[in-house]
């Protein structure tokens, strides 16, 4: 018992920090090609970069908004300070930007904090919120979850990857135009939506396709687990717990057995 439980420790440590090893681009079996960003919340001690969040946060507005909606995060959680830390002006003033249907008024009015971010605009566009947890961007035993602790499931590379996957190809099918996209690997009839300086950063970073791509995948990373970095902290803390109190156990059995092994010996 004793044994099982300081080898457990042991490996979990072990897991934590080759969860700091470097992964390979490579392909998800059954996807295209999907590339493996850096992002700063990886790895068991990453967190969410506020800048980064923020300039997602005006990509989604600016781009992804016209279509897609994310109805199960509050605007309220944009002054979360693991998240985009707006200032409570800030994020009143962005919320005021959208228009919601208050039952009460019957009526429509300016969106406040304790409200959502509208749904989807279009059936045929999925709403955003959950997006990077939906969607799995790497290969590996998902069923033991192995993959997912050391490297995550992929939901933030697929979306940037599907968002740079345009090739260019394009082809008319019954009456509707559609375009090939390397990450999903087949016809999408969603048009690309990312230019060159799209956008144009309130903090002066270069509006690049791929860096909006790469912000706007982390926020919605973040839309998804906006508890990640707390999440992660919380882990850590157990992982030390659960090593301390292995290595108290082992040498507690140590000194209980000492005297009779010495016995053992004599006789």
């Amino acid at each position: 018992m004793i044994r099982t439980l300081a080898l457990s420790a042991l490996s979990a440590v072990t897991a934590v920090a080759l969860s700091f090893a470097p992964a390979p681009a490579h392909a998800a079996g059954g996807l295209g090609e999907i590339t493996d960003f850096s992002f700063s919340f990886e790895g068991p001690f990453g967190r969410y970069d506020r800048a980064q969040l923020q300039r997602g946060l005006q990509v989604y507005t600016e781009v992804c908004s016209a279509c897609h909606g994310l109805q199960y995060v509050p605007f309220r959680t944009l002054t979360q300070e693991t998240g985009p830390a707006l200032s409570g002006d800030q994020m009143r003033a962005f919320a005021a930007q959208f228009e919601i249907f208050d039952r009460e008024l019957d009526d429509w009015r300016p969106a406040g904090g304790p409200d959502h971010f509208p749904a989807s605009q279009m059936e045929t566009a999925p709403d955003l919120s959950l997006m990077a947890k939906a969607r799995i961007g790497f290969e590996g035993p998902y069923g033991l979850g192995i993959n997912q602790f050391l490297r995550g499931m992929g939901g933030p590379e697929y979306i940037a990857s599907f968002l740079l996957g345009y090739d260019g190809r394009e082809e008319m099918q019954a009456g509707s135009m559609f375009y090939f996209n390397t990450a999903y690997d087949g016809w999408v009839s969603m048009a690309p939506v990312l230019w060159e300086d799209g956008v144009e950063y309130f903090d002066g970073t270069r509006a690049t396709v791929e860096q909006q791509a790469q912000d706007v995948a982390a926020f919605l990373m973040w839309s998804a687990e906006p508890h990640l970095t707390e999440r992660k902290r919380a882990g850590f803390v157990g992982v030390v717990l659960l090593a301390l109190l292995a290595s108290l156990l082992y040498l507690t059995n140590k000194r209980l057995w000492a005297p009779i092994k010495k016995q053992a010996k004599e006789g």
